[in-house]
């Protein structure tokens, strides 16, 4: 079997590879090759699964026909740019967000072998008026242009997976944390830096206040619910191939006290309370009442508690550990 991850450069990306390495077997069969690709080289590890590297840019169809071949039988689709990033940069977020889902898409058209095709959307494409509990049965009502180019790609794996194109499976993921290295662009970034900064010793900004609630998950989690994924029978799933991955909705209150309990009070007394109304902006339209009852019955899960997050990333991630 051969196991493509577009995105293998990004931190998930980078934990599913080691995980699938570690494994050996997916879908019942042995993996015999392991391909990371991204728009930079993905950075390789030791492997005794075969493992290759290679520069992909998704909103160039060509790059992306010379990494997927007939031979390739399991897709994850996870390069994406994040929140902020779409939101300043409409033409950004539609050429890879938009249109290098449609061009993964078509690449599989093409070749007509209708391989495994895991997808990460996002539960930014709920919000608006639909009503809480969002669930899977919700209407898609983004409210950023992230959310909008991740609904769309739900929409065409869906129908590319009702053709026979592929066998999609798609999965909103929560906000992952905590994630290791450093702040990037989404609008999310300060809900793992606010965790990791301190438990590292350094100073941390919190741009929301402590009642603040939202739906999280770990990087350890995160990644063994993407490999049951790709094991899910397709007919399992029925007609609307993406689903809300399951997690945790804390609040900002709640995980701090979390951390505490783990690590003590002096990580705490490391953040720093101070309004950055963009951010605000943004995070005030996402959704946190959310229900993944289709992904629990298919036998993925969630974090007992965000102290699990906590402990997962001092044992996976924090430097030294």
């Amino acid at each position: 079997m051969k196991v493509l991850i577009i995105g293998g450069g990004g931190f998930v990306g980078q934990k599913l590879a080691r995980a699938l390495a570690e494994r050996g077997t997916l879908r019942g069969t042995a993996i015999e090759k392991l391909v990371l690709a991204d728009i930079n080289n993905p950075a390789p590890f030791d492997s005794t699964v075969p493992l290759d590297t290679v520069r992909c840019d998704i909103a160039d169809p060509a790059s992306v026909a010379e990494v997927i071949d007939a031979e390739t039988d399991v897709i994850y689709l996870l390069a994406a740019i994040v929140s902020a990033h779409a939101e300043e940069d409409l033409d950004a977020g539609l050429n890879i967000n938009m249109m290098g889902a449609f061009n993964v898409l078509q690449r599989c058209r093409e070749l007509g072998t209708k391989p495994v095709l895991v997808f990460t959307s996002s539960i930014a494409v709920f919000g608006g008026e639909v009503p809480d509990p969002i669930t899977d049965a919700s209407y898609l009502n983004p409210q950023t242009s992230y959310g909008t180019q991740k609904a769309v790609g739900e929409l065409l794996l869906n129908d590319y997976s009702r053709r026979g194109l592929v066998d999609g499976r798609g999965l909103r993921l929560p906000t992952i944390s905590v994630r290791p290295g450093k702040p990037n662009r989404a609008a999310s970034s300060f809900m793992s830096s606010i965790f990791r900064e301190p438990l590292n010793g350094a100073e941390a900004v919190c741009p929301v206040d402590r009642e603040f609630p939202h739906y999280y998950l770990s990087p350890r989690k995160c990644v063994e619910n993407l490999i049951k994924a790709a094991e899910l029978d397709g007919e399992a799933l029925g007609q609307n191939r993406c689903m809300t991955m399951p997690g945790r909705t804390w609040t900002i209150g709640q995980m701090i006290d979390a951390m505490t309990a783990v690590a003590g009070p002096e990580p705490a007394g490391l953040i720093r309370w101070e309004d950055q109304p963009e951010i605000k902006r943004i995070v005030s339209g996402w959704r946190f009442d959310i229900h993944a009852d289709k992904a629990l019955a298919l036998g993925l899960s969630a974090d007992e508690s965000f102290e699990d997050n906590i402990r997962y990333y001092i044992e996976d991630d924090r430097p030294g550990s």
